[in-house]
């Protein structure tokens, strides 16, 4: 087959995307991957490594993430997201949209970034299956349980809440998104989370199993197919003999990165880690960001280290203090590590107490109330607590076992097959 991808965000974002082309190429299949960067990083060398071609379109967002933290930080989640669409999508749309077209004239399916409508309407207009790529199921409706941050009242008055949800996101994004549609001539749309932003007939969510307790409540369409990440073989990052000097020195350190949001709050984040591993008494491994403590160097108990893959490091920690990115939530349950999570946002606070309810992190501490203090007391409970050390341990090498790339494609491939024998029908249609 041929098959477009195209993907939205920041390294989160796409670096999922990019583990699935590479899995659909290692198949057999043809790809190419469109890629939209906010985060003023650039994948051609990543993706020429893996023989996957790719283009940046539109070239570069030029989207201040530092300062659009800063007038963010305390906004509610509705604020925010119109905040960030305003700022880094809406502005993009059009040309999102024409290599979105592209694509689909291009290819038999296309395969998209649970955001990007663009491409839906893209593959609605070609006549080509559509299918979406989801990284967080906290807002797939579950009928068994209320929306995130909502009190469990029962199914009945839970249905109500998801509705309530749909409605919100009507009211805040329907009317801009329906610019785009309008101008196309497209039939109008009910719903923005039912209609616009999923794939109907297959969705892909790139989350492991054990997170997904409640995945038999969803409608079809939503299939776990667990984390895309691309081999370890493939990450390429071997350990500097003064990093190894300083993992052979002493017992495993704390890991401690906020990921690409650490770029938002550089300065605020060294001194937030470094001060609460002098308060903790841990060595640590800090992720860089502040010249005053280049990558590569050691202050005490403490070394620095700049952006790196994260599974060969992380398997030689004892813990890792991050955001809650979907991708470091993973990655460090993975490699039987517990999390002290700091989220910036609700859906890295959905992570955080994900985990949480797991027994495989410590109570989630926000960012905007979170202090070394605080964070060194997570920390010292976090190491000293059994039960998290011990499950985390365990859940390890059992999400090690799915293998979440070839699942994906496993059922790309199904349900294309699917498709080809009972002749294909566009399921993804926008409702009145």
């Amino acid at each position: 087959m041929k098959i477009g991808l195209q993907t939205w965000g920041s390294n989160g974002d796409i670096r999922p995307m990019i583990a699935l082309a590479h899995g659909l190429q290692q198949a057999g299949h043809e790809v190419k991957l469109v890629i939209a960067s906010i985060d003023n990083c650039y994948y051609d060398k990543q993706c020429a490594d893996y023989q996957i071609p790719c283009q940046h379109i539109p070239a570069e967002i030029p989207f201040d993430l530092p300062a659009f933290a800063k007038r963010t930080f305390h906004m509610n989640t509705a604020q925010w997201l119109v905040e960030l669409l305003n700022a880094a999508f809406f502005p993009y749309e059009a040309q999102i949209y024409q290599a979105s077209r592209q694509l689909a004239i291009e290819n038999d399916i296309v395969i998209g970034h649970h955001f990007l409508y663009p491409l839906k309407l893209a593959a609605y207009q070609a006549d080509k299956p559509f299918y979406s790529v989801t990284y967080c199921p906290a807002g797939i409706r579950t009928p068994g349980r209320p929306p995130f941050r909502c009190p469990d009242l029962g199914c009945r008055i839970n249905t109500w809440l998801w509705q309530c949800l749909e409605t919100v996101f009507n009211l805040i994004l329907k009317k801009r998104m329906s610019r785009l549609l309008d101008k196309e001539g497209f039939p109008a749309f009910k719903s923005v989370l039912a209609d616009l932003l999923t794939s109907n007939s297959l969705d892909l969510v790139a989350v492991d199993p054990v997170f997904c307790p409640d995945r038999h409540q969803w409608q079809a369409q939503h299939q776990v197919c667990g984390f895309l990440e691309l081999p370890v073989s493939l990450e390429n990052w071997p350990l500097s003999s003064e990093l190894q000097h300083f993992l052979d020195q002493g017992p495993a350190p704390v890991y401690m990165t906020f990921g690409s949001l650490q770029q938002a709050v550089p300065e605020w984040s060294m001194e937030l880690f470094t001060e609460a591993a002098e308060i903790a008494g841990c060595r640590a491994i800090i992720q860089t960001s502040s010249d005053k403590y280049p990558p590569n160097t050691r202050k005490g108990n403490m070394f620095f280290v700049d952006k790196h893959p994260h599974q060969t490091l992380f398997k030689r920690c004892v813990a890792v203090v991050h955001h809650g990115g979907a991708g470091t939530s993973h990655t460090a349950t993975l490699c039987g590590c517990p999390s002290v999570i700091i989220p910036f946002m609700d859906e890295q606070l959905y992570w955080g107490t994900t985990l949480y309810k797991l027994d495989l992190a410590a109570k989630p501490i926000r960012a905007k109330h979170v202090s070394s203090k605080r964070l060194a007391k997570a920390i010292r409970q976090t190491l000293q607590n059994t039960s998290i050390q011990q499950q985390a341990a365990s859940t390890g090498p059992e999400i090690a076992l799915r293998q979440g790339v070839s699942n994906a494609v496993d059922l790309i491939e199904r349900q294309y097959q699917r498709e080809q024998r009972y002749g294909f029908l566009f399921q993804d249609k926008l409702k009145q």
